[in-house]
């Protein structure tokens, strides 16, 4: 075989591990990307579910009766009467 034969072949031969390589390499990141993916998207349900719950809290906090409750009760606040109320008229 020539020199130029055997020079080409080893440049192929290089090439062909070396795209092994880069294809071992790809996949094994694409394996550690999915991975981390579906933790993030595990972590993005839990958040939500969590979200929902404190929504509810909140909307259950903001209740008008139960500010009202609390108002009066800890508070000690009343409605004003009548003769407490004044309008301002622009």
């Amino acid at each position: 075989m020539r020199p130029l034969g055997i020079a080409v072949l080893l440049v192929l031969l290089a090439a062909v591990i070396g795209s092994g390589i880069g294809v071992v390499y790809a996949r094994q990141q694409s394996r550690v990307l999915f991975a981390e993916l579906v933790r993030l998207n595990h972590e993005r349900d839990e958040l939500n579910t969590e979200f929902g719950r404190l929504e509810l809290e909140q909307a259950t906090w903001a209740e008008p009766n139960r500010i009202e409750q609390v108002a009066r009760g800890q508070l000690g606040m009343i409605s004003p009467g009548p003769n407490d109320t004044v309008v301002v008229k622009r």
